[in-house]
């Protein structure tokens, strides 16, 4: 099982590698952005389907790489110092932000953290010395290292994809090292949790930290990818989507951002013949998904294991009356 796991992986990423090189500029730029937002959605997996907390404010840490980039691009500074920057403030910023979940939890967390994703966004708006307000900020350089230069769609593509594995690898050893189980202990438990020894407190922030630097990460990439941004990328709604596509792909599923971001970035576009309507059809389409599949796309495996189980078990009892009956 393993092996043929580690098959499908190498396939997926062979795809990924070559299928791009196929592509015209809007098809390599709709890979790039599925790219970028499932950084974004793997840090917000780690803080709201690993360690359960509420978080509707990531599209404020998004939005802090994405200008913390573009700020220090424009004052000459280079991408490969504008990137640890941004992540710097991010961890930091998000470690802030998880101090209201010592406190309160469930919705009261988060409309805090919907309440800083609305206050972030104003400053954005509002303070046109530094983010350029409404206006916002364009002509973000894309990097280049060693002499190779990303300018081109292609070539930025593959350096968000060298981006995407190892954080994704990262985030791996992570989920799979004592910190993964506190976090995991955390969400299912917090006070038996904290009864076996684990420091709920410390991880909760952790949580937060560590959620917002993927998004910080994220938000730089697409800074440069887009080459613009401006207040209105990074809003509450921009939060809701993440936390969508967090929710559609399976929260606790290490591949739900992988899954989720594919609907929340293509989808849309293939709804594009809808006009007018696409939203609508887009929203009605998740309020399905949500109805029949609470746990998100990749809880179809299991529900499915469950049921035939339960079988099982239902046709082992009947055996078992007939036995006592004869």
């Amino acid at each position: 099982m393993k092996k043929l796991k580690l098959l499908l992986a190498l396939v997926v990423l062979a795809a990924l590698v070559i299928v791009p090189s196929f592509l015209k500029n809007y098809g390599i730029h709709m890979f790039t952005t599925w790219l970028v937002f499932i950084i974004a959605t793997m840090g917000l997996n780690l803080t709201v389907g690993y360690a359960g907390q509420k978080s509707l404010g990531h599209a404020a840490f998004f939005g802090i790489g994405a200008y913390t980039v573009a700020i220090l691009l424009k004052a000459g500074f280079s991408f490969w110092l504008g990137l640890p920057v941004a992540a710097f403030i991010c961890f930091f910023t998000g470690l802030a932000l998880g101090f209201p979940a010592l406190r309160v939890q469930t919705i009261y967390l988060a409309f805090a953290t919907l309440g800083f994703n609305t206050a972030l966004w104003l400053v954005m708006r509002n303070e046109e010395w530094l983010t350029g307000g409404t206006f916002g900020i364009n002509n973000i350089a894309r990097p280049s290292l060693g002499g190779i230069s990303f300018d081109g769609n292609l070539a930025y593509y593959h350096l968000v994809l060298g981006f995407t594995i190892v954080l994704a690898l990262l985030l791996w050893g992570l989920l799979r090292s004592p910190w993964g189980k506190a976090f995991t202990a955390l969400r299912d438990n917090a006070i038996r949790a904290e009864s076996l020894g684990i420091d709920t407190r410390s991880y909760t922030l952790l949580s937060f930290a560590i959620g917002a630097v993927y998004a910080g990460v994220a938000g730089g990439l697409y800074a440069s990818q887009v080459q613009f941004i401006d207040p209105a990328l990074f809003t509450v709604g921009a939060s809701i989507m993440m936390y969508l596509m967090v929710v559609v792909g399976g929260p606790g599923y290490f591949l739900g951002p992988v899954l989720g971001s594919a609907v929340g970035v293509v989808l849309p576009e293939w709804l594009r013949f809808a006009q007018a309507w696409y939203l609508f059809v887009f929203g009605a389409a998740v309020v399905v998904l949500m109805i029949w599949l609470p746990d998100g796309l990749l809880s179809i495996p299991d529900r499915l294991k469950a049921r035939r189980q339960s079988r099982e078990a239902s046709a082992a009892r009947a055996a078992a009356g007939q036995g006592v009956k004869a």
